[in-house]
């Protein structure tokens, strides 16, 4: 328990650190696709600049500058798909207007009907197609002989939509690893929940486990102890013995928190030695608190060994709670009454006592009664606790050991 925080706190700050490594990921990320399209784009106007005819037009000179103009918009082909397909288009219809015929150049448009298909909406690619179309369509008529136009446009056609199908196979895997990931981070975060509910459950169990050993033990002690002050005059010797009681209850206190550190501790020595108290510890338990000055009468009906273990210690720190209320809460000269029932399928537990029930705790509040009814919930069980119609207090519960409530 004492390193809880500072590892809590260490987990925190390495969940930061993978953060700022995701975060530092994603911008080497960015930059390099930025650089990639950049060197990309010089790539594609390198190769295309050999193959441009060397002859020079009228109007614009070299027809180096439409290859520019081609190819420069392709730097930012994933940052802003649809404009620069768009401005490729425009700078092909211009190449059209002016009759000058550069195919190698005009490839580019595949690439950024490419782009478009795999980065931008549905909506976007489909005017894409339909402007490459209606290019093809107006090369296929412009360039192509009379009776060639169906097969020169048919020919352009399936590239475009080759492209087309390229890209959306990538918008596909890229659909796909976004899933993934987000699934894998869905999956982290719920294992950290679980982890959490798990350590909660945890300390949960040992709070009661440690308010049931610790307060049943210290009541007893304490009750012992002020019999011990109100006999030490007249009765030397019964303070005598209560005091020796004091000291087993002490050893009792120590050998439970010895079984308990045995459930934690792989290591601990005693864990073989002390195992955790059954039904037949009852009886053990009954004569401590006989010995503190609660009469109580212990009735045990069945066979305790077909109840398996853990239901067993269930059952033994039910009745040690309901003894410790009982004592702490009762004037002397209370009586207390223990049935346990068990069968195959079942275990009933119930207290009583002929206390009265105005100076009882309420059965909504104090952790021993949330413990106990905790306790029975794990078994699907009920739990009642409250005063008796005809004075007193009770507890019951019932253990369902099959899953079938009784």
């Amino acid at each position: 328990m004492t390193y809880a925080l500072p590892r809590a706190v260490r987990v925190r700050a390495q969940s930061w650190r993978a953060l700022a490594g995701r975060a530092r990921l994603r911008l080497r990320t960015r930059l390099s696709a930025q650089t990639v399209d950049t060197l990309f784009a010089a790539a594609v106007f390198a190769a295309t600049t050999g193959a441009i005819h060397r002859a020079m037009h009228p109007f614009l000179g070299h027809p180096l500058l439409l290859n520019v103009l081609l190819s420069l918009p392709l730097v930012w082909r994933r940052r802003a798909p649809l404009v620069s397909f768009l401005v490729m288009s425009s700078v092909a219809f211009a190449q059209w207007c002016l009759d000058l015929r550069m195919p190698t150049s005009d490839m580019t448009l595949l690439i950024a009907l490419y782009t478009v298909a795999a980065h931008a909406s549905k909506r976007h690619t489909w005017l894409a197609i339909g402007v490459l179309e209606t290019g093809a369509l107006l090369a296929s008529v412009r360039w192509s002989a009379q009776e060639r136009v169906l097969e020169s446009f048919v020919a352009l056609s399936a590239m475009a939509v080759a492209a087309y199908v390229i890209g959306m196979n990538m918008r596909s895997r890229r659909a796909q690893f976004a899933f993934l990931e987000e699934r894998a981070v869905r999956l982290e975060r719920e294992r950290d929940q679980q982890a959490q509910l798990a350590v909660a459950g945890e300390r949960t169990r040992i709070a009661r486990e440690m308010h049931d050993i610790v307060t049943h033990n210290l009541s007893v002690m304490v009750a012992l102890a002020d019999g011990a002050v109100f006999a030490q005059e007249l009765h030397p010797e019964q303070a005598t013995a209560a005091m020796r009681q004091v000291s087993t209850t002490g050893r009792q206190a120590i050998t439970d928190m010895r079984r308990f550190l045995g459930v934690l501790r792989a290591d601990e020595p005693d864990a073989l030695r002390h195992p955790m108290p059954g039904i037949t510890q009852l009886e053990p338990l009954a004569d401590q608190v006989r010995a503190a000055g609660l009469s109580t009468r212990l009735d045990v009906s069945g066979d305790p060994a077909a109840v398996p273990v853990p239901a067993q210690l269930t059952v033994y720190r039910l009745v040690q709670e309901a003894l410790t209320n009982t004592l702490k809460h009762t004037p002397p000269g209370t009586r207390a009454d223990v049935r346990v029932s068990c069968t195959a399928h079942h275990v009933i537990v119930h207290v009583t006592d002929d206390g009265p029930a105005a100076k009882l705790p309420a059965s909504t509040g104090g952790q021993g009664l949330h413990g106990m009814r905790e306790r029975a919930a794990v078994y699907g069980g009920e739990f009642q606790a409250g005063p008796r119609p005809d004075g007193g207090w009770q507890v019951r519960a019932v253990l369902a050991l099959s899953g079938n409530e009784a």
